[in-house]
């Protein structure tokens, strides 16, 4: 059946500019990290991304890496652009990224010109795609200059391959220093990804300061920190949950009384406020103004929904803010 997207799709969503840029990013974007791989079903997926743009998410995260296996979710979604979105391309923003390891040898991760190169020429190839919106440096490389893997960026952008470069994982002096190189080149970066929830707050220290300075965008990645920020883990570890299982990003130890108690508090909180435990920790993210976009994962539709419904109650008062302190630091 052809998928003809929502009249109404862009009546609920909040579009924030990144940076000192002209583009809009929708507030809430969805990431195909997890959940869009070759051992998933692509059919639950197609049902994700349909629902994701019919709600205004017109940004879909990827990188190289992606599935598992590597590659595959960058493949998926080519398949779902193909059938379902080809029609929309210009009402997208695609991003990808490079810097973590795709294939053997000495030019198969990193941040070489060689290794940028090649894999965005991969990651096109997989989505079926002429460019990227956004590619990205998703880490930095401490044995190439930075000086080699900004001209890359720069180069990828000149030839038409991506419209936007961001960084991903830098530091706050890493980020100064290479948004220096790119001014310098003539392509400013756009946008950082970096990690961000309540309870993983390092870029409060030094890097939201930069960005404000440079006049770059930010969009969060983990802003539910691993699914601990739901209502998952309010009576303990479930079987069936991520950090039950053998993922590498939320382990059981992780996951303490004390945490377990800050997260019934939260919720608690959340409730008053008329959201989900969730909805509250994404506007929290979003607070203030100084991040553009959350980025959301899911497995399911109704996750989907229920994120981008913390778009109705974004504002904190000041005692709401300091409550919400109070039980962090507690």
């Amino acid at each position: 059946m052809t998928y003809l997207p929502a009249n109404s799709r862009y009546d609920g969503m909040k579009y924030n500019r990144s940076g000192r840029s002209g583009l809009l990013l929708p507030a809430v974007s969805l990431g195909l990290w997890h959940n869009f791989g070759g051992t998933d079903r692509l059919e639950n997926g197609r049902a994700m991304v349909r629902r994701a743009f019919d709600l205004g998410i017109t940004h879909f995260d990827l990188a190289n890496n992606y599935g598992p296996p590597a590659g595959s979710a960058e493949e998926a979604f080519g398949q779902l652009l193909k059938q379902d979105l080809a029609a929309y391309r210009d009402e997208l923003i695609i991003s990808t990224k490079a810097g973590y390891y795709m294939w053997k040898g000495p030019y198969g991760e990193w941040g070489s010109r060689k290794y940028l190169v090649a894999s965005l020429d991969q990651s096109l190839k997989r989505m079926g795609l002429e460019y990227v919106d956004i590619f990205y440096h998703h880490r930095p490389d401490p044995n190439t200059p930075l000086e080699e893997t900004m001209a890359a960026l720069d180069h990828i952008v000149r030839q038409g391959k991506a419209l936007y470069v961001g960084l991903s994982n830098y530091s706050a002096e890493q980020t100064a220093e290479a948004s220096l190189i790119l001014q310098r080149l003539g392509t400013p970066c756009l946008i950082h990804q970096p990690s961000y929830s309540m309870f993983n707050r390092w870029i409060e220290d030094g890097l939201q300061d930069v960005l404000d300075a440079e006049g770059i965008g930010s969009i969060v990645f983990s802003p539910l920190a691993g699914g601990l920020l739901t209502n998952r883990y309010l009576n303990g570890i479930p079987l069936d949950s991520r950090a039950a299982g053998p993922s590498v990003f939320l382990q059981s130890d992780q996951i303490t009384e004390e945490k377990l108690e800050k997260i019934k508090l939260l919720n608690a909180h959340a409730a008053e406020r008329g959201q989900t435990l969730a909805q509250m920790a994404l506007a929290w993210v979003l607070r203030g103004g100084r991040v553009t976009s959350a980025l959301i994962g899911a497995s399911r539709v109704e996750q989907i929904d229920d994120n981008v419904a913390a778009l109705r109650a974004l504002d904190f008062s000041g005692d709401e803010l300091a409550r919400i302190e109070a039980i962090l630091k507690g």
